[in-house]
């Protein structure tokens, strides 16, 4: 497997760094203590970067502030949980580090009682985008050929099993950018062979043996301790211009799930769940793929064995997740990918923070989400390691400097999933609660398994602004700084 390649331009850095073992530490999340409500707090200058502090209970009610009134009484979805995709670029980052500032990162970010406690991972089935190269796990033509590579057995699976030490019921997605070559073919009509890592076609020919595909990559995951809870059929499947694509059409998809990758689960006894499409909100403006995953589901065969739809942000509005939602309100919704890079000045935290926490954090979750990954945990100071044709632009949740390999700069996407993940825990049902887009401020609030209440909540005014919060006859008075994200726990 040939070496990444990466860029050789620098950038500036516009906002402070975190130097691990030598600056400051994210605070731990801790229990609730009764008549207490915990703290954890951010602006978008980082004059507070995820401070801790403590309130108490029924410390008075101000009726000039805000309003926010809870009802547990009303229920939405239950989370799965907060979390971003350890690629081979952020592996090969990781392993760069040393051990034991490897490890402080790691329990930082995952650590469910002493860290920001990351509950979900997304990884790639063979190659990403950002992978060391292109490959699958069995390019020799022949299902009987497949085996794991390099990238899972040296930066996949010794990651995720330092992960899974921290947080061992930490959720995996699976995703596929390609299927093996000799899979492909250049349409359904022609069936012509298609030797190429971007576009074609899944040939309906290996349906059965994509299928297999499938079980024996979860299999040999499962054989390494690492168990998969979910994957998607295709990464992206109406973008052909990826560095590994495959096009998927709607009803390519449903055959697909009905004729080989359903089936195979279920023959194998694996109840890992399928999440069909994993692209934009506007299906990249292709008319005849509109409301995708609900074609899928018109198809009962197909319906059978999915559990329900992936959605990423690259195009369109997040409101297409009500609309799928309350045409299938018994099908779920995961938001899978969202990047920032150079061209929504990514490295801006007072551009992106408040952006991405109104429209990733809180916009997904209260249009029926489940689960919240962004793209890459960890890329390096020139944006990689990255390959030819792959993004050249992106930046990671945190970009780790290639000085030194110990010097991280938490972005954007850091902070939004750890405001979510300290509080919220996988089994926390998402609550009613009025004025959830008034006056600037933004929120979602929810009741955890413990009996615990969580509440996330975006100031997006640019001065400090005084809420009260109530639920079963308690509350508490807070001054939300201005441009700011803050998530609170506490007890009945």
């Amino acid at each position: 497997m040939r070496s990444f390649q990466s860029h050789s331009l620098s950038f500036k850095r516009v906002f402070l760094s975190l130097l691990i073992g030598g600056g400051v530490l994210i605070p731990s999340a801790y229990a609730a203590k009764k008549g207490s409500v915990q703290v954890l707090e951010t602006s978008n200058t980082r004059s507070v970067d995820l401070r801790r502090s403590e309130l108490k209970l029924n410390n008075g009610y101000d009726n000039n502030s805000l309003q926010i009134n809870l009802n547990p009484a009303v229920r939405y979805q239950e989370m799965d949980g907060f979390g971003a995709a350890v690629t081979g670029s952020s592996c090969f980052n990781l392993m760069k580090m040393s051990k034991s500032n490897r490890m402080k990162f790691l329990k930082e970010t995952f650590d469910p009682h002493k860290g920001l406690g990351y509950s979900y991972i997304r990884i790639a089935i063979g190659c990403s985008d950002f992978s060391m190269s292109e490959y699958t796990c069995c390019d020799t033509k022949g299902i009987e050929n497949f085996a794991l590579q390099s990238e899972e057995l040296d930066y996949i699976i010794p990651i995720l099993k330092e992960i899974l030490k921290i947080n061992p019921d930490i959720k995996i997605l699976g995703s596929p950018w390609t299927p093996p070559r000799w899979m492909k073919v250049n349409n359904l009509g022609e069936k012509q062979p298609f030797d190429s890592w971007t576009s074609g076609h899944l040939n309906p020919d290996y349906y059965e043996d994509y299928g297999t595909y499938f079980v024996k990559w979860i299999n040999a995951f499962e054989k390494e301790g690492i168990k998969i809870t979910a994957v998607t059929p295709q990464n992206e499947p109406l973008n052909r211009k990826n560095s590994a694509s495959l096009f998927m059409g709607w009803d390519e998809q449903r055959d697909f799930v009905k004729k080989g990758l359903g089936p195979k689960l279920r023959e194998a006894g694996l109840n890992t769940k399928i999440y069909v499409f994993d692209h934009n909100y506007n299906y990249d403006k292709m008319e005849d793929q509109q409301s995708y995953p609900l074609k899928i589901y018109q198809d009962s065969e197909a319906d059978q064995y999915i559990t329900g739809a992936a959605y990423h942000d690259y195009g369109g509005n997040r409101l297409e997740l009500n609309k799928i939602h309350n045409a299938r309100p018994d099908r779920e919704l995961l938001f899978t990918e969202t990047s920032i890079g150079t061209w929504n000045r990514g490295q801006d935290l007072g551009v992106r923070l408040i952006g991405d926490m109104e429209n990733v954090g809180l916009g997904t979750v209260n249009n029926w989400c489940k689960g919240v990954i962004v793209w890459n945990l960890m890329l390096d100071s020139d944006r990689g390691p990255w390959r030819e044709l792959g993004c050249k632009t992106c930046y990671g949740a945190v970009d780790i400097d290639r000085a030194d390999f110990k010097t991280i700069t938490r972005n954007s996407h850091y902070y939004i999933i750890g405001h979510l993940s300290a509080f919220v825990k996988p089994g926390a049902v998402r609550i009613d609660g009025n004025n959830q887009s008034a006056e600037g401020i933004i929120y979602a609030a929810f009741e955890n398994t413990d009996g615990t209440y969580a509440l996330v909540l975006l100031n997006k005014n640019e001065k400090d602004t005084k809420v009260t919060v109530t639920v079963d006859n308690n509350s508490f008075v807070h001054t939300v700084l201005a441009q700011s994200v803050v998530s609170y726990k506490w007890r009945k």
